[in-house]
C-alpha cells in the first residue's frame, strides 16, 4: 500500500483525491489547512490543521511512512507551497505539484495588474467607487485604509468582525460562477472594479468575463512565486505523473 498526502484546499485537489483513491494499492489522506469552517465534501479521509511548518510536515511525513507528497494547495498559497518543498526534501519524500494556470488577459478587458492586496487598495484611488472584492475573507481587512468606497464582499465563510468601513455588502455564496450571474451581480451593484486574485479555471471566471463584457477595470493581483518542483496543470496529467513515480522501478525500465 502506497501513501499519499495531497495538500488541498481546491476543488482539483478533491477531484484528484478521489481519483487516485479509486485505485487499487494506493491510501490517500487529503489535508485541509481549515481556513474554510464548512469545506465541500471530499470523499476521502482528511487531516485539518496545520503542520507546523515544514519541520513539522516533514515529521509528519516521516511518521506516516508517506511515499508521495502532492501539493494541490491555491496558487496564492506560497508559504505552504514553499513549505511542502523544503519538507519533502527533508524528509526525502517525492513531491509533485498541481499549477493550475493562470488566466491571461483578453481583448476587451481593462486590467490593472499588481503584486499585493495593499497594491489593490492603491490602486482604487482616493475618489469614491463601486468596488467588488472577489478575494478570500482574510484578505479584506486591508481595504478598511480606503473607507470612502462602496464594498461588495462575496466570501464562502462570513466576515468577522465585519469591515470598519461606512458602507459595505456581504454575501455568502460557493463557486462555480456563471458568467451571466456575474453579470447580473455586477449591474446590480453598479459595480465600477472588480477586485481579483488571478487565481485560475473556470469556477470563478465569470466575474472576468462578466466584466469584460461590461467594460468593468479589473485590479487583478498578481500570481507570488512559487518553489520549482514537477508538476502537472490538470488533474488527469497529474494523475498520470504519479503513476509513473509510484510504479515499480523495473516496470519504468529502470
Amino acid at each position: 500500500m502506497k501513501n499519499i498526502l495531497i495538500l488541498g484546499g481546491t476543488t482539483e485537489a478533491r477531484q484528484l483525491a478521489g481519483k487516485l483513491a479509486a485505485r487499487a494499492g494506493l491510501s490517500v489522506t487529503l489535508s485541509l489547512a481549515g481556513r474554510t469552517e464548512n469545506p465541500a465534501a471530499q470523499g476521502v479521509p482528511i487531516r485539518i490543521g496545520g503542520f507546523g511548518g515544514a519541520d513539522g510536515l516533514a515529521a509528519y511525513l516521516q511518521e506516516t511512512t508517506t511515499d508521495l507528497l502532492i501539493d494541490a494547495t491555491h496558487p496564492y498559497a506560497a508559504q505552504i507551497s514553499a513549505n511542502a518543498a523544503e519538507a519533502a526534501r527533508r524528509s526525502d519524500v517525492p513531491i509533485v505539484a498541481l499549477r493550475r494556470p493562470g488566466w491571461m488577459p483578453a481583448e476587451g478587458d481593462r486590467w490593472t495588474l499588481v503584486d499585493t492586496v495593499a497594491g489593490a487598495v492603491k490602486a482604487l484611488g482616493s475618489a469614491p467607487r463601486h468596488v467588488f472584492l472577489a478575494l478570500g475573507r482574510q484578505e479584506v481587512t486591508a481595504f478598511e485604509a480606503a473607507p470612502q468606497h462602496h464594498y461588495l464582499i462575496r466570501s464562502v465563510d462570513p466576515v468577522e468582525p465585519r469591515l470598519g468601513v461606512p458602507d459595505a455588502t456581504y454575501l455568502l455564496a460557493r463557486g462555480p460562477f456563471l458568467e451571466s450571474d456575474e453579470n447580473a451581480l455586477l449591474r446590480q451593484h453598479h459595480i465600477d472594479v472588480v477586485v481579483s486574485k488571478n487565481s485560475g479555471g473556470e469556477a470563478t471566471y465569470g466575474k472576468i468575463a462578466a466584466a469584460r463584457a461590461l467594460g468593468t477595470e479589473v485590479v487583478m493581483i498578481r500570481r507570488p512565486a512559487l518553489p520549482d518542483v514537477a508538476s502537472a496543470e490538470t488533474v488527469e496529467a497529474l494523475a498520470v505523473m504519479v503513476d509513473h513515480l509510484l510504479e515499480p522501478a523495473a516496470e519504468r525500465g529502470v
